[in-house]
């Protein structure tokens, strides 16, 4: 794995305030009815996408995820303008307007969703590991499954078929605590996730999922045991959410004093005092840095604003890959 020194640091530092200014804006965004639908926001997870995106070759390794998945996007290298564009409905968006904020998806920057329904990207992820393994590519994929998905039956599956064919495959539940209102407390048998894995003899870790360092070296270790041919690992990472499970939750099911709580163990603040205690940065530099944030977001709406909509046969031109589909022209030609 790369080292982690002080240049890490500070280019994780940069990454999470961005991709937490992003979060914050797209919510500001919602209630001003500029973007629709669902959204699900990462505010307090970044920590995973800096230390997941450090320890992998973002060459050749692939990413998929469920609908929380604006943040996984930008990590992997998606122009947060398109991912801003696509929230907006825009034909400017990673999917050109019409899949919106559950299923943001770039195949050049190998991230292929963003997934709406609760477990299905589970055996996609396997499907792809299972491509790449057929075609001899050396890639790996992270699968990435929220605490609530690991009770959906198709984990089972997927974990037992993964093991039985040594897939080159990672997956990666990342434990927010709430399945959206419901605690895995309250939810889940197994309370420390990572242990389902066992019953498969798949290596299985819990990581503490507030700290990017730690998440790169189980996440390197466990892809490189992967590319070598052993097979999947399930990491479970142990973070928090500190919004809602969208941003229409009212969020009944739990206290301010607990998000406080979790609030102090904030991986970015966690990394600023780091940089501040060492003198990589002054607090005149984390101030400019914050300046050029805020430029780069209002990039990314102006972008979005000045985007054309998408036509109505869009809709029917990029989901179909027959184009003589007959149902199609049907529509098209009433």
């Amino acid at each position: 794995m790369k080292n982690i020194t002080s240049k890490t640091y500070l280019k994780w530092f940069k990454d999470m305030c961005l991709w937490r200014r992003f979060e914050d804006k797209c919510r500001y965004l919602y209630f001003k009815q500029k973007i629709r639908g669902f959204l699900h926001l990462y505010n307090g997870q970044e920590a995973i996408a800096a230390g997941v995106t450090h320890a992998i070759d973002l060459n050749k390794d692939i990413v998929i995820t469920a609908y929380r998945c604006h943040i996984l996007a930008i990590a992997m290298g998606v122009d947060p303008k398109i991912v801003m564009a696509e929230l907006y409905g825009k034909i400017t968006g990673t999917s050109k307007g019409i899949g919106g904020s559950m299923h943001i998806f770039s195949k050049k920057n190998r991230f292929y969703g963003g997934y709406g329904i609760v477990g299905g990207q589970i055996p996609i992820g396997a499907g792809i590991a299972f491509a790449d393994k057929y075609f001899g590519r050396n890639s790996v994929t992270l699968t990435f499954i929220g605490d609530g998905a690991v009770n959906q039956g198709s984990l089972h599956e997927t974990f037992n078929i993964a093991m039985n064919w040594k897939l080159p495959v990672i997956f990666i539940c990342e434990n927010n605590k709430y399945a959206m209102g419901t605690s895995v407390e309250r939810s889940t048998y197994i309370k420390k996730i990572y242990k389902i894995g066992l019953a498969y003899n798949m290596p299985s870790l819990e990581i503490d999922g507030m700290d990017p360092a730690k998440i790169a070296s189980a996440t390197y270790e466990a892809v490189e045991k992967a590319r070598k041919g052993d097979g999947p690992t399930f990491l479970e990472m142990r973070t928090y959410r500190y919004r809602g499970h969208s941003v229409s939750d009212a969020e009944n099911y739990r206290t301010k004093d607990e998000i406080l709580k979790y609030q102090e163990k904030d991986p970015i603040l966690k990394i600023k005092n780091m940089i501040l205690t060492n003198k990589w940065y002054t607090e005149k530099d984390i101030k400019e840095i914050e300046y050029q944030i805020n430029i780069k977001i209002d990039q990314c709406v102006n972008f979005a604003e000045k985007s054309d909509f998408p036509y109505i046969d869009t809709m029917y031109n990029t989901v179909y890959y027959q184009k003589d589909y007959p149902f199609v022209d049907k529509i098209i030609n009433k």
